[in-house]
């Protein structure tokens, strides 16, 4: 009886180890034959049959994010406006607008990064149709900017450095709303992107919550279709900002107060609370986005 017991033992841990090593087996090849599905902020659904080597931003500011984290090895191109940092001049230049699908095809990306807004949708489902996936981003907040780093981590299997970078920005941002919290009579900030006619930054942009995390208000309160509406004089008469970015009070009397006389009745023109924000920190979202809130600190509260 001992030796039988020995044995059905001896089987039964047999069986146990095969069938865990054939479940190791069937598990594998179907992870690899697979691939992976990812989705991106816009809700598009794409499939990669491998992890993404091969990659490069089609905006500037993705391209900023993939250098802050991705080896630089896997960037493989840049765009017309791609200006930082220093090494994405030593990559291939591809023209982003309009897609020039030949260059794009030659560079044989697994994966193509963009911003909402910046890439069309139809030249995405182009790229798709070539086997080319395209992935957006979406930013409405600053923390958005900070999920988006991690996001790019997760994909390129860099989580480690992008978890680093966005947690070390956060503890930045967060001491900047604290510091700020609740301040009374909040600075109204109208920022002007073009001077004829005029478009301003608007209500749902990133600059509203920079505006925020600083304790003061972007000027435009109402919501326009567009991120970046176009404003009547009567319009920002109305508005009456505290303060007027855009351009230094010496170019803006050149150009838009020459052209528009009437808004010198603003209390920004009146206080001499104009300022030029750096046009590559303001407009972008990327891991410089401390950056820019500390420059609009300085303009908020020399």
């Amino acid at each position: 009886m001992k030796n039988k017991a020995i044995v059905y033992s001896l089987y039964l841990l047999s069986f146990i180890v095969a069938t865990i090593a054939g479940c190791q087996q069937k598990q594998e090849p179907q992870n690899q034959d697979q691939g992976i599905t990812i989705t991106d902020d816009l809700g598009r659904e794409l499939h990669l049959p491998k992890q993404p080597v091969r990659v490069f931003g089609f905006t500037s500011a993705m391209a900023e994010m993939l250098f802050a984290i991705v080896d630089t090895a896997n960037i493989i191109a840049r765009t017309p406006d791609c200006d930082y940092p220093a090494a994405v001049y030593t990559k291939p230049l591809v023209s982003n607008y309009p897609v020039d699908l030949e260059q794009v095809l030659a560079l044989k990306p697994d994966l193509i990064f963009t911003s909402e807004g910046m890439t069309p949708l139809e030249d995405a489902a182009r790229l798709q149709e070539l086997g080319i996936p395209v992935y957006y981003q979406k930013y409405r907040t600053v923390e958005d900017v900070l999920r988006g780093i991690e996001d790019i981590g997760r994909i390129m299997g860099r989580e480690q450095v992008a978890n680093h970078l966005a947690d070390s920005l956060r503890k930045e941002v967060q001491q900047l709303e604290t510091n700020y919290r609740n301040r009374p009579n909040p600075l109204q900030v109208l920022t002007i992107t073009w001077t004829d006619p005029i478009y301003v930054y608007g209500q749902n942009t990133l600059l509203t919550d920079k505006l925020r995390i600083l304790g003061a208000e972007n000027a435009v309160k109402e919501t326009f279709d567009q991120p970046y509406p176009a404003l009547t004089r009567e319009y920002i008469l109305k508005l009456n900002p505290d303060i007027l970015m855009g351009g230094t009070k010496e170019k803006l009397e050149q150009t838009f107060f020459s052209q528009y006389p009437e808004l010198r009745k603003i209390k920004a023109y009146k206080d001499g609370r104009i300022y030029a924000p750096t046009g590559n920190l303001i407009e972008r979202p990327g891991p410089r986005i401390v950056e820019s809130l500390r420059e609009l600190e300085g303009f908020l509260y020399p």
